[in-house]
């Protein structure tokens, strides 16, 4: 689905943030694709079923920015919905004090990102309304 809003095929999804980054790279669906091949490949290691074929042709593309901020953010919103979906889950998880980004990323300095969306504005405390 990712790939289709980035090439402009759909609008399902047009305005997830997540695309954010995407987009502001020089080859948006070849970073996309290497963002998907590495996820597939890790899928397939844990024994999930992906069709890797609909994975776009790559290439080389150009690491992609982000924030510590935004990594530690994604981070929490992930053990939030494993505490409520799979407590198993999250009490092998929540001990993890430092994650490995994926290889497509280039972690910098800086807090969340400002099109991060949330019900709570972690950046400065406030409701978002």
């Amino acid at each position: 689905m990712a790939q289709a809003v980035l090439r402009g095929r759909t609008n399902g999804y047009a305005r997830h943030p997540q695309l954010v980054r995407f987009r502001r790279s020089r080859r948006p669906v070849r970073c996309i694709a290497a963002f998907l091949r590495t996820v597939q490949a890790e899928g397939a290691r844990r024994g999930y079923a992906f069709d890797a074929g609909k994975i776009a042709r790559g290439g080389r593309v150009e690491p992609i920015d982000v924030t510590r901020g935004q990594l530690e953010f994604e981070w929490a919103h992930l053990l939030d919905k494993l505490q409520r979906r799979d407590p198993e889950r999250f009490e092998a998880l929540v001990a993890v004090r430092r994650m490995e980004p994926h290889p497509l990323f280039r972690i910098v300095p800086g807090g969340v990102e400002d099109w991060e969306k949330s019900g709570r504005d972690r950046r400065n405390g406030e409701e978002n309304g």
